[in-house]
C-alpha cells in the first residue's frame, strides 16, 4: 500500500521501474524498502525519499553506460521529490549536480565528438545540453531562494555590501548553481542576455570559494579558474593560481582539474607541449583513482589527446 501511495505521488515512477532492470530497478527497491516499516504522514514519506535520495551517490560508480542508463530514472525521480520538498539544499544540490554532469558528460561532449561529421546533430545536441544547464541552474536558485528571500536580487546589486552571504550548507548549492550557469551561458554565446549573466555567475561562485576555497576537491577553485579566463580582461596568472590551487586542494586526483588547465591554458597559449602533459597526466589519474568523475575526464583527455592536431 505504501508502494501505491508513492507511485500515486510520483507517476512515471512505475513506469521507470518496469523499464529499468539493473541499478536503477534496486535503486527503486532500495529506497522504497526503507520506508516500508514507516507509519508516518504522506510529508514526511516524501522526506525521507528526498534525503535517501540525497545520500545516493554515484561517484563511485566507473560504468559510464551503466551510469548514463540510469540517470535518466533518477533524475527525474529526484527532480519529481524536490518539486514536493524543496527546502531541501541536500536534494537540491544532488538534483542540480545530476543535471549539470548529465549535460556535460553526455550531451555538451558528445556534440562536441560528431560536430565534424554531423553540424546538424551537434547543434541540436548542444540546444539540449543548454536547456539541462539551465533546469540545473534553476533548480538550485530556487533552493537558494528559498532559503534567502531575494537572493537573486541581493547577488545582482551593484553593491557588494548588499550581496548574499552563504553558509557552509549553501555552499554546495551555490557551486552547482553557479557551475551549471556557466555551462548554459557557454552554449549560449548568441544570446546576449545569457552572456550578460556572466558576471553574475562569476560572483555566485566567488562567494562560494571565498566561504569554503577547498570545496569538492578542487571543483570550486577549477571552476574560480575557468571562470577567471572567460570573463573579459581576466588574469592568465590568477587562473593558473586557482587551479593549482585545485590541484594542491585534491592532493593531485582530481583528473578534471588537469583537464581544465590543459584547455583553459595550454590550449589557448598554443602550448601543445604543456597541454599533451597536462591530459596524460589526467589519464594518470584516473588510473590510479577511479571514480565516476575521474572516469568522464579520461574520456574528454584521451579524445583531446586524439584530435590534438586539429586545435593545434
Amino acid at each position: 500500500m505504501m508502494i501505491q501511495k508513492l507511485k500515486k505521488s510520483f507517476p512515471f515512477l512505475y513506469a521507470y521501474e518496469m523499464r529499468f532492470r539493473g541499478a536503477s530497478k534496486f535503486f527503486v527497491i532500495v529506497v522504497i524498502s526503507t520506508l516500508l516499516c514507516a507509519c508516518t504522514p504522506r510529508y514526511l514519506i516524501v522526506q525521507g525519499v528526498a534525503n535517501e535520495l540525497a545520500s545516493q551517490d554515484q561517484a563511485t560508480e566507473e560504468d559510464l553506460e551503466l551510469v548514463r542508463e540510469s540517470s535518466a530514472f533518477y533524475l527525474k525521480f529526484s527532480e519529481s521529490v524536490l518539486l514536493k520538498t524543496s527546502g531541501n539544499l541536500k536534494l537540491a544540490e544532488a538534483v542540480a549536480a545530476g543535471f549539470t554532469q548529465y549535460a556535460y558528460a553526455f550531451v555538451s561532449f558528445e556534440a562536441e565528438r560528431i560536430e565534424a561529421k554531423d553540424v546538424k546533430a551537434s547543434h541540436k545536441l548542444r540546444g539540449r545540453a543548454a536547456r539541462l544547464y539551465l533546469r540545473a541552474h534553476r533548480h538550485a536558485m530556487t533552493a537558494l531562494e528559498q532559503h534567502q528571500p531575494g537572493f537573486l536580487k541581493a547577488l545582482s546589486s551593484s553593491n557588494s555590501a548588499n550581496w548574499p552571504r552563504l553558509d557552509n550548507s549553501e555552499v554546495g548549492v551555490a557551486y552547482w548553481a553557479a557551475a551549471s550557469w556557466g555551462g548554459y551561458i557557454s552554449l549560449s554565446k548568441d544570446d546576449p542576455d545569457a552572456v550578460a549573466d556572466l558576471p553574475l555567475a562569476i560572483r555566485l561562485a566567488r562567494l562560494a570559494w571565498e566561504k569554503m576555497p577547498y570545496y569538492g576537491d578542487g571543483a570550486l577553485a577549477s571552476l574560480m579558474g575557468n571562470f577567471e579566463m572567460a570573463r573579459p580582461g581576466g588574469s592568465n596568472q590568477q587562473a593558473v593560481a586557482f587551479f593549482d590551487q585545485a590541484i594542491a586542494s585534491s592532493a593531485g586526483k582530481n583528473a578534471g582539474v588537469f583537464v581544465a588547465k590543459a584547455e583553459s591554458i595550454a590550449l589557448p597559449a598554443g602550448d601543445r607541449v604543456a597541454f599533451e602533459a597536462l591530459l596524460l597526466q589526467a589519464l594518470a589519474v584516473s588510473k590510479e583513482r577511479k571514480n565516476l568523475p575521474n572516469e568522464v575526464m579520461r574520456e574528454r583527455a584521451l579524445w583531446l589527446l586524439e584530435t590534438a592536431d586539429n586545435l593545434f
